[in-house]
């Protein structure tokens, strides 16, 4: 399925869980109080414009740091209770990222969960990963992130799901699509998702995700340096040093939104 194809659901969607991780939950994407809003929440108000006020529920159950099999075990379970007409599931790029993970195998527990998911939801939307070629350090993982694409697009042909293409996403290449950390998206990176997944859905969304930025003015190569410097002292370090030892950020924050609520 091309990026640019739709998925028609076969009925109107009136109900949304979005499960994942870091990136399904929101994270650079700040929202009030404490929280994020993410293009997860953002596709929620796209398919809540379409119905009457109060006709649409919605469940973000992500939290950031998890792994696949955490994924599967915590919010599978709580998805299928709550029965929505559509899930989307982005899961196994924590996983991928880890030394000496082999994408082949991460893809089966994709595939197996996936199985498990379209046996009770009418409309699963599953999501490759994004291009790192730009993007310090994750560039280093772009042959596994690939090879994890093309088992993702074999299991969505499978079993009749929608594909989210972040790969073929080139606008979110522009370094305002990331946040300071360069490791998750920015509010306009997480809009920009959120209007490709909307096309994919057949919605009709405001504003092209393919929109060209505004050009840049011209940084010069101390200013950039300096940047560079200060990213990987502040982001880069702490994230290796997590790397090493095994760990995951977040991995005691809880789901912000526990159940179906009305949009």
């Amino acid at each position: 399925m091309s990026a640019q194809s739709t998925f028609p659901p076969p009925h109107p969607l009136r109900s949304y869980a979005a499960i994942g991780d870091s990136f399904t939950e929101g994270v650079g994407d700040p929202g009030p109080g404490g929280a994020f809003v993410g293009w997860a929440d953002r596709l929620a108000v796209l398919l809540a414009d379409r119905l009457p006020e109060d006709g649409f529920r919605y469940a973000n159950l992500a939290v950031r740091g998890r792994l696949l099999d955490q994924i599967v075990a915590e919010q599978i379970p709580r998805a299928r209770r709550l029965a929505p007409d559509l899930v989307t599931f982005c899961a196994g790029g924590n996983d991928i990222i880890r030394p000496g993970t082999d994408p082949d195998e991460v893809a089966e527990r994709f595939e197996r969960a996936v199985a498990d998911l379209t046996g009770t939801v009418a409309t699963v939307m599953v999501t490759t990963g994004f291009d790192t070629r730009d993007i310090p350090v994750l560039r280093r993982f772009r042959g596994k992130i690939a090879t994890y694409n093309g088992h993702v697009r074999a299991i969505a042909d499978r079993y009749g799901c929608p594909v989210l293409d972040l790969w073929s996403l080139r606008t979110v290449q522009d370094r305002r699509a990331w946040d300071g950390d360069r490791l998750h998206l920015s509010a306009e990176g997480h809009t920009r998702v959120a209007l490709r997944a909307g096309q994919v859905l057949g919605v009709e969304v405001p504003a092209d995700p393919d929109q060209p930025w505004p050009p840049l003015p011209p940084r010069g190569t101390l200013e950039v340096r300096r940047d560079d410097i200060h990213w990987a002292r502040e982001y880069l370090v702490p994230w290796i040093g997590r790397r090493l030892r095994g760990e995951s950020s977040g991995d005691h924050v809880e789901a912000k939104r526990p159940d179906l609520l009305p949009l």
